[in-house]
């Protein structure tokens, strides 16, 4: 569906979606910023634009205003939260309330992964908990990890020159940090924030939709909260491609003694041997056979239903 050449010519200029609500679309282009509506062929084919979308419009008669006409080729892009062309995801983890759950960071670095998509890993609330262990191991497993007191500044110095770089897109279990993250490494944000609930001991969601704010030359964006149910849903991939995915795994994969292994019972894994080692941590292991277990009795076929990609999503 994308324009051609002599099409495309006069059309206006590209520009990138900050902010998708209620139908309309807030594009940023050299000449200003323009709130959009996109062209009918995008509806007519399916085509659903995220914010991070690469994007050709044409200005309306009406300044300030004007229609999607063409969407560039994406390089990357996550269904929930609906986001593309990524330069690193930052999962934001908090060392107590909510406490970490590991299988929902390892369900967000696996569909990453599958995405090529770089994961960095925020850990905050250090002043409540200590993160050392989980630092520890993923620091290990080959990510970047960071540990920052957002109320004081700690250990932001280092995030606020990576993220000021690109595009980052900012996701976490609600009541993790995210926005107090955020206004501390770029205080004119303003996000709001929110306190946990201590019955349930979850965060309200304070973010309801996915922005693209200004962070130096980068760009950032706040996102709702996430489940592994949602990334299980909206993320999904076949058994036998789980285990690149985890991206300490892959030294040994071509060294099983049987093809086709799933890294979970076989004699000859190569995979076992380094989690018996030490060279695999247990934990992350743990989340592995997990996902394959929900991962297991899907068919190539059913990747193209629209549950399966998240075409459902308003």
């Amino acid at each position: 569906m994308a324009l051609t050449q002599q099409e495309r010519e006069g059309t206006g200029a590209d520009g990138i979606i900050t902010k998708s609500q209620g139908g309309f679309y807030w594009v940023r282009t050299p000449g200003g910023d323009l709130v959009c509506r996109g062209r009918g062929l995008f509806r007519k084919t399916d085509t659903v634009l995220v914010v991070g979308d690469r994007v050709t419009v044409q200005p309306t008669v009406t300044p300030g205003e004007g229609t999607i006409v063409d969407l560039l080729p994406r390089k990357n892009s996550l269904v929930r939260p609906p986001v593309a062309n990524l330069d690193r995801l930052a999962l934001v983890v908090s060392a107590v309330q909510p406490s970490p759950n590991t299988l929902v960071m390892d369900t967000l670095t696996a569909i990453a992964a599958q995405r090529n998509i770089d994961v960095v890993l925020v850990f905050t609330k250090t002043d409540l908990g200590d993160v050392g262990e989980l630092a520890d191991l993923y620091g290990r497993a080959g990510f970047r990890v960071y540990a920052v007191n957002s109320l004081t500044g700690e250990g932001t110095g280092p995030l606020k020159a990576l993220f000021s770089q690109g595009l980052t897109a900012f996701c976490g279990n609600s009541g993790a940090g995210k926005s107090s993250l955020l206004n501390a490494l770029f205080p004119g944000l303003g996000l709001a924030t929110g306190e946990i609930s201590r019955k349930l001991g979850r965060g309200r969601h304070t973010t309801r939709h996915v922005e693209l704010f200004a962070a130096g030359e980068g760009l950032i964006a706040d996102t709702p909260g996430f489940s592994a149910v949602d990334f299980l849903r909206f993320g999904r991939m076949l058994a036998a491609d789980l285990a690149p995915c985890f991206v300490e795994f892959r030294p040994y994969l071509d060294k099983c003694r049987f093809n086709g292994c799933s890294h979970r019972v076989e004699q000859g894994c190569a995979v076992l041997a380094a989690v018996e080692a030490g060279d695999i941590s247990q934990s992350r292991h743990s989340s592995y056979l997990a996902l394959y277990d929900q991962l297991k009795d899907i068919k190539e076929w059913q990747l193209d239903k629209p549950e399966a990609q998240g075409e459902d999503l308003p």
